[in-house]
């Protein structure tokens, strides 16, 4: 059964609290696993959230701050004691590739094999996903330290309607060669093709946007998202000390979403200046722009990627 969700593995932006760790987000999609901005602490994470090293693919960091990269040693280790055997792809910028190789060889281990660096550089950059269904993208943000934020995109496919194959006497094998070729001869002698027995199923669409100003990075990664996670650092009255860190406010990200027709806004990444009972100001802040689906995240939370938009 194939798997599209979010395991929140931490929450926290610089500072860790005692209910969030720090930055940790597998996403998981259909038996590959993407893994962004693994902070200290995320191997211990996966563990309490009933994830494996077996289950990475994808390593992919936005920035080389600590709390979006201290726990790479921790992982890749992991990695390589756990046996994975297949390719495990890891993403960065190429600008900080010393920090990279600082982080890949942090201790002494016996190595592995398995894992290919592929720094990313230049304002946009598209990344060989090896086959895998779907493209990967980083766009580069606006932070004091080069960033990037990252977006999957599947394909656009179909959804075959029995009822318009069956009209045809199309059935069994020749469905399968319909959607192969386009265009198969039915039983009766017809040529009958894939759009009379077919509507268009739009691929889904993630995209991941850490540490940064409003950009246009942040609006091309965040166009039509299906879920758009996101950092919202500050809250609105703080939007002064976000724009000379480099942050969004939660309101920002709420603006964001809306004006880039996002399904399902994940909240993340929040300072540690503010308490439990602030938390719902979050949302309310965001929502003053978007009116579609907000989740706050906590560490340990699965979110779903929404269901699949009609064509």
């Amino acid at each position: 059964m194939s798997v599209r969700d979010l395991v929140v593995l931490g929450s926290a932006s610089a500072v860790p609290t005692k209910a969030r760790n720090h930055n940790g987000y597998l996403l998981r999609w259909d038996g590959q696993g993407l893994l962004f901005d693994p902070g200290e602490g995320t191997q211990r994470q996966m563990v309490r959230a009933g994830v494996s090293a077996h289950d990475l693919t994808w390593l992919c960091v936005t920035h080389f701050h600590g709390d979006h990269c201290l726990g790479v040693p921790g992982v890749v280790q992991r990695i390589a004691r756990d046996g994975v055997s297949h390719r495990v792809d890891a993403a960065f910028p190429a600008s900080g590739a010393e920090y990279w190789e600082r982080l890949r060889h942090a201790a002494v281990f016996r190595d592995t094999d398995v894992i290919r660096a592929r720094p990313v550089s230049g304002e946009r950059a598209d990344l060989d996903t090896g086959g895998a269904p779907f493209t990967l993208t980083a766009r580069r943000l606006s932070h004091p330290v080069e960033a990037y934020g990252y977006r999957l995109e599947e394909p656009d496919g179909v959804t075959m309607l029995p009822a318009e194959l069956d009209a045809r006497g199309v059935r069994g094998p020749l469905v399968g060669r319909l959607q192969a070729d386009g265009a198969v001869t039915a039983p009766d002698g017809r040529t009958v093709t894939l759009e009379e027995c077919s509507v268009r199923r739009p691929g889904q669409k993630f995209a991941f946007v850490m540490d940064t100003r409003l950009c246009d990075g942040v609006r091309e990664l965040a166009d039509g998202a299906d879920m758009l996670v996101i950092e919202s650092t500050f809250l609105d009255e703080d939007a002064a000390l976000a724009e000379e860190y480099g942050h969004l406010t939660a309101g920002q990200a709420g603006r964001v979403a809306a004006d880039g027709g996002v399904r399902r806004l994940v909240l993340t990444h929040f300072s540690e200046r503010y308490r439990e009972e602030d938390e719902h100001r979050f949302v309310e802040q965001a929502a003053d722009a978007f009116s579609g689906d907000i989740v706050l995240v906590h560490d340990l939370d699965r979110i779903e990627m929404p269901a699949r938009r009609r064509g």
